[in-house]
């Protein structure tokens, strides 16, 4: 007989992690699946220190999910790493997920509950598929940008927010021969805008082709997009989940549960107000007591 797992946690990120480990030692069975072949999330991609974690100081994203990494399995979590949830249905007692593994084998897990920690992922150009890329266009920030060299090179950053402006400082101050920071709106935090200044800053409309590498019909050796972030749950999309205008998973913020009992939503796919790794974490720990909650009381 197929397993049922008190919990089916999907993505191995600082929510799903958290959750799991906390379900671990609250004497639970979660099963943590995550697509890639480690835990930590978009933290395992950032080799930038992370100075907002109190406790954490000095501490780079990659070392806070190798921290992740230890503590999970610390807890005697069972892990499955290189598996995609690509679709997830009620069943008797539960739900079912199917989980397709690197080889594109398919297997079938259960739980009692679904908790989806899927996060998200950099967005691209509205207009091309999810996914698309060109050569000499990167998109989303993380460790290719810091492999980069650019010497003497060209370069657009396109963006408003943070990550555009923080990049365009950084990039600047790696030997590019010119940047310009390309921005419709400006959503960035006075600081970056402050040190990016206004030299090369230009906003307003602009057009862009990424496959000639072009912004406004001028030329340049690479592309860096910051379009911000979008959830990537769509394995649960025949759950009809209750979401905002953005995709984003509407929750119940005392429990982390959905629209649909038993499924909860967890970290940045809930899109909450602040997200980071301390926020998502928290959130962990919420969907984590309100399912040992639900079971005590069954119990009752």
């Amino acid at each position: 007989m197929q397993q049922m797992h008190d919990s089916v946690i999907v993505g191995g990120g600082p929510a799903g992690a958290s959750c799991a480990l906390w379900l671990a030692r609250l004497g639970l069975a979660p099963l943590l699946v995550e697509a890639g072949d480690r835990l930590g999330g978009l933290s395992s991609d950032n080799p930038f220190t992370d100075d907002w974690i109190a406790v954490l100081p000095g501490v780079t994203g990659q070392q806070v999910a190798a921290n992740i990494d230890t503590s999970v399995r610390a807890a005697g979590v069972p892990l499955r790493l290189g598996a995609r949830v690509m679709a997830v249905r009620p069943c008797k007692g539960g739900i079912e997920a199917s989980l397709s593994d690197e080889n594109g084998g398919v297997t079938q897990v259960r739980g009692r509950t679904l908790v989806i920690a899927s996060g998200v992922r950099a967005k691209g150009f509205p207009e091309h598929p999810p996914g698309s890329r060109w050569p000499g266009v990167l998109i989303g920030p993380g460790s290719p940008i810091v492999a980069q060299d650019y010497s003497g090179l060209s370069v657009a950053v396109l963006g408003g927010g943070d990550n555009a402006f923080e990049n365009y400082v950084y990039v600047r101050n790696r030997g590019a021969a010119t940047v310009h920071l390309y921005a419709r709106s400006v959503r960035a935090q006075q600081q970056w805008v402050q040190r990016a200044g206004k030299e090369g800053v230009r906003i307003g409309p602009y057009q862009v082709d990424p496959a000639n590498r072009s912004v406004d019909g001028r030329r340049y050796d690479l592309i860096l997009v910051f379009y911000g972030w979008e959830p990537q749950a769509s394995f649960a999309d025949g759950l009809q989940l209750a979401r905002d205008e953005r995709g984003y998973i509407r929750t119940d913020v005392a429990t982390a549960e959905t629209s649909v009992p038993d499924i909860y939503a967890i970290g940045e796919v809930a899109h909450r107000m602040h997200p980071c790794v301390v926020t998502s974490m928290a959130d962990g720990v919420v969907a984590a007591k309100a399912i040992q909650r639900r079971w005590e009381r069954a119990g009752e």
